[in-house]
C-alpha cells in the first residue's frame, strides 16, 4: 500500500472527471489513471455519430487536452487490470505488476451485450463500444451495400442516421420489441423516431426476431425466426450494455446491477469508490436502485466520489438526463418515467420535427423528451428539479408561456 497514491481504474468519462476532481478537492499525492484502450480518455456519445459520420477525428473527442495531465501530474497507464487485492490494498496489471494504493475508484464501464446466435462471430458482425470498433466499421463502408442494425435502441438509431447521412447503403434497422424505443419512451415518441427514420430511407422492421447471421469469409445475411433472409454486408449490433463487475466482484465487493454504491460513492469497501455506468445506487427520487448510462450521471458520480476520496461530504443528487442526436435532431431527456400514467404532448409529432413530450405521474410531472426544444428542456429540468406542480392542461397549449406556468397554481388549486 502506497500511502499517498490514488488509484482510477478506467480512462472514461468517469474516469477521466474524477482525476480532475481528485485535484479540485485537494489531493496532493500520486495519481494513476489506468486505461484499457491506447488513447486519451475521449467523448464516447459521438462515436455512433460524428466520429462513425467521419465529421470528427478522434482528437477533436478528447475530453481534455494531452498536456493537461502532466500539469497537473496525472499520470496515464495504458494497460488492463486483472486482479484487485482488498486486503493489501494492491491491483495486478496483465503483464504481473502490482501497484498499491491508498484509495482506489472503480470506472470501469460497460460493456455491449453480445448477440448469442449462430454467425455472430462472424467477420462483419459489429458492436459499438470504443473508437477501434467505429474505425472497422468505417473501413468496411467502401464494399458495403448492405447495412443490418439489430437494436432500435438510442445505439442503433444513431448509428442508422449517421449511415443514412453518409448514404451509398441501404439501411434495416430490426427490433425485437413492437416499437422502437419502446423502453424508454411513449408510444407518440417511439412513432415520430420510426416516422423520422422512414423518411430518411431506413426500413424499420419491428416485432421480429433474429434467428442467425449466415455467410462464408464474411456476413452475407441475416435470417430472421420466419425463415426470411437479408441481405447484408455489415451487421451492426446494439442490444444494450452489461457493466463491467467482475473485478470488483472477484474482490467481494457487494454488487447489485453494477458496482453497489451508497450516496457519497462508496463501495462495500472503505478505501473503495465506484462512478459511472459501472455503478448502481439507491435514489430516493425514484425509490429503487439505478444505474444510469449517461456522461452527465458519470461526471458527477466522479465529482462527488473524489471529495469522498478526499475525506469530504458530498451526496449524489443531480437529476439524471440524457441526450441523443440522430439527423438534425436534438432529443433532450429531463428525469426517469418510471410508472408515469399520463403523457402531455406540446407541439406536433406527426407532422413536425420539434415537440415535447411531458411524463406526469399521479399529477407530478417526473420526466420530459424534448425534440429540438431546448425552452422546453430547460424548464423541465426546473419543474423536476424543484418539484413544481405544472397544471397538465395549460402545459399541452403551445401559446401558453413557459415562464407564466412556473408561476401558475395548478388548476384544481385555483
Amino acid at each position: 500500500m502506497v500511502s499517498d497514491r490514488a488509484i482510477v481504474i478506467g480512462a472514461s468519462h468517469a474516469g477521466a472527471q474524477l482525476c480532475a476532481s481528485l485535484r479540485q478537492e485537494g489531493w496532493v499525492g500520486e495519481i494513476l489513471l489506468i486505461g484499457d484502450e491506447p488513447t486519451l480518455p475521449y467523448h464516447r456519445p459521438p462515436l455512433s455519430k460524428t466520429y462513425l459520420s467521419g465529421t470528427s477525428s478522434l482528437d477533436d473527442l478528447l475530453i481534455r487536452p494531452p498536456d493537461y495531465y502532466e500539469k497537473q501530474g496525472i499520470t496515464l497507464r495504458h494497460a488492463r487490470v486483472t486482479a484487485l487485492d482488498r486486503q493489501a490494498r494492491s491491483i495486478t496489471l496483465s503483464d504481473g505488476e502490482e501497484i498499491g494504493y491508498a484509495t482506489l475508484a472503480l470506472c470501469l464501464g460497460a460493456r455491449p451485450r453480445r448477440l448469442d446466435i449462430a454467425g455472430a462471430e462472424l467477420d462483419g458482425v459489429h458492436y459499438l463500444r470504443d473508437a477501434s470498433d467505429i474505425e472497422a466499421i468505417r473501413d468496411r463502408l467502401a464494399d458495403t451495400r448492405n447495412v443490418v442494425i439489430i437494436g432500435a435502441g438510442y445505439i442503433g438509431l444513431e448509428a442508422a442516421a449517421s449511415l443514412r447521412t453518409l448514404g451509398g447503403t441501404s439501411v434495416t434497422v430490426l427490433e425485437s420489441a413492437q416499437r422502437v424505443l419502446q423502453r424508454v419512451t411513449a408510444p407518440e415518441v417511439s412513432a415520430f423516431y420510426a416516422r423520422v427514420h422512414s423518411e430518411e430511407g431506413v426500413e424499420l422492421r419491428t416485432d421480429v426476431t433474429v434467428a442467425a447471421i449466415e455467410g462464408d469469409d464474411r456476413v452475407r445475411g441475416v435470417r430472421l425466426a420466419d425463415g426470411e433472409l437479408l441481405d447484408a454486408d455489415l451487421v451492426i449490433v446494439g442490444i444494450g450494455v452489461v457493466p463491467n463487475t467482475e473485478l470488483a466482484e472477484a474482490a467481494g465487493l457487494a454488487v447489485d446491477n453494477g458496482i453497489a454504491i451508497d450516496g457519497s460513492g462508496l463501495t462495500s469497501d472503505p478505501d473503495i469508490v465506484a462512478a459511472g455506468d459501472c455503478a448502481s445506487f439507491y435514489s430516493p427520487r425514484y425509490e429503487r436502485h439505478v444505474r444510469l448510462e449517461s456522461v452527465p450521471n458519470a461526471g458527477e458520480h466522479a465529482k462527488v466520489a473524489a471529495a469522498t476520496m478526499c475525506g469530504k461530504s458530498k451526496t449524489l443528487s443531480a437529476l439524471p438526463w440524457f441526450w441523443s442526436d440522430q439527423y438534425e435532431l436534438k432529443l433532450q431527456i429531463a428525469g426517469l418515467n418510471d410508472g408515469y400514467d399520463e403523457v402531455v404532448l406540446r407541439g406536433d409529432p406527426v407532422a413536425g420535427r420539434s415537440f415535447a413530450c411531458f411524463y406526469f405521474k399521479e399529477g407530478e410531472m417526473i420526466a420530459a423528451d424534448c425534440v429540438n426544444r431546448p425552452k422546453e428542456f430547460m424548464f423541465s429540468r426546473r419543474v423536476l428539479n424543484e418539484r413544481l406542480p405544472i397544471d397538465p392542461g395549460r402545459l399541452a397549449d403551445p401559446e401558453s408561456s413557459l415562464a407564466e406556468l412556473l408561476k401558475a397554481p395548478p388548476a384544481d388549486s385555483v
